[in-house]
């Protein structure tokens, strides 16, 4: 019993406070310190905890996180979601249910750029969702396009949660995680096209004019600043002219840049509200790391990856009959968690248990979070199903 005390501890308390409705980063916190304090005195547990939230906040790689946020604001104020739009529209071109494909295309685009599905589904609903209606699309089709598209964007580069897999994970190479991204990424768009293409089809959806040359152009010619912030990023990061960490930071100078003085878009006496915006979801974020890294070496110490490993043993020995256990669980996990805490909270456990049979830290880190991206969008929490909804 003394052995399995601290792990029904930990995920006890975890999982009771959760359903009670504890904000998630309180619930990591307090089931972190109810789990140690069984194994050490109290103060000597508070310490603990407080070491390992300080240490998991004292990494370079971090700093990523919140020039991301930023720029992610910067442009959902700056009116490049509504460029992106536009240059969607030219590339759906005349295709059947081409609106949708505007849709997950600038879904796409701008998700790649800020990072976040919740600003994308939000950037892009408010837009995209009356045009649809407009134009004869059921309002229930628009809102599941816009939604299932909006965490594509997660698995395209910059992507923030690849940065907190990155660092959970122990050092995997955030260049190697951001180029492994773009192949799904990639294909789970365009797998969301030939499906709205087909219904587009079968419920008779109209198709818009043709652009003029001159409509093409500009929407092109728009784009391309924002479009360029992806080849700089990704080609500085890839090239090795400078780090994910310079990377977030040359995207805030740059978006400012657009949003300032090319777009005009946003005033000087906006920032400090943008700012204040990103300082909050950054100290949410951060906090939830820190937090989160006292769970992970709880979890460690009560060896819980290898009760995993033996428990998933018992059931098959066969690698592949595993894994897809483990896939089973993070779509359920994504149901009702969200990303970030989920990618903090069971990395530890999974990862041990894929390296042991083989697989390696970027392939597995790709298939969490594509996971979660399904999950998100799923009932009963799915953060970016209430937002498209609203």
């Amino acid at each position: 019993m003394d052995y399995w005390l601290p792990i029904i501890v930990l995920f006890g308390a975890f999982f009771f406070m959760l359903a009670l409705g504890v904000p998630i980063v309180y619930a990591i916190g307090l089931s972190t310190l109810a789990s140690i304090s069984t194994q050490l005195d109290f103060n000597s547990a508070l310490s603990v905890v407080s070491q390992k939230l300080a240490s998991g906040l004292d990494s370079f790689t971090l700093l990523a996180i919140p020039f991301f946020i930023l720029s992610g604001n910067i442009m959902n104020h700056g009116g490049i979601a509504r460029r992106l739009i536009n240059f969607a529209r030219i590339l759906g071109g005349r295709l059947p249910g081409s609106l949708a494909h505007c849709n997950i295309l600038a879904n796409m685009l701008f998700g790649a750029i800020s990072g976040s599905a919740v600003a994308s589904a939000a950037a892009m609903g408010g837009v995209m969702h009356p045009q649809q209606v407009k134009e004869g699309y059921d309002p229930a089709f628009s809102t599941a396009v816009n939604v299932a598209s909006a965490p594509t964007g997660l698995l395209i580069p910059p992507s923030n949660t690849l940065i907190v897999y990155s660092l959970v994970s122990g050092g995997t190479s955030i260049a190697a995680l951001f180029l492994a991204g773009y192949v799904p990424g990639i294909l789970l768009g365009l797998a969301l096209m030939v499906i709205a293409g087909i219904i587009a089809v079968r419920r008779g959806y109209p198709k818009p004019e043709r652009p003029t040359l001159r409509q093409a152009g500009v929407a092109i010619w728009m784009a391309i600043p924002s479009i360029f912030l992806i080849v700089l990023i990704m080609g500085g990061v890839l090239s090795g002219i400078f780090t994910p960490t310079e990377a977030s930071a040359i995207a805030v100078i740059y978006t400012l840049f657009l949003a300032l003085v090319l777009y005009r878009e946003i005033s000087v006496k906006d920032l400090p509200k943008i700012f204040l915006e990103s300082v909050i979801t950054t100290a949410i974020v951060l906090l939830l790391i820190g937090s989160s890294m006292g769970m992970s070496w709880a979890m460690s110490n009560a060896d819980v990856p290898f009760l995993i490993l033996d428990l998933l043993n018992t059931i098959s020995d066969n690698p592949i009959i595993i894994l897809l256990i483990i896939n089973i669980i993070l779509l359920i996990i994504g149901t009702f968690m969200d990303m970030t805490p989920a990618v903090l909270i069971f990395t530890p456990i999974f990862l041990p248990v894929v390296t042991e049979l083989g697989m390696d830290p970027i392939h597995f880190g790709i298939v969490m979070v594509l996971n979660m991206c399904i999950g998100i969008c799923t009932p009963p929490v799915g953060s970016v199903l209430f937002v498209g909804c609203s």
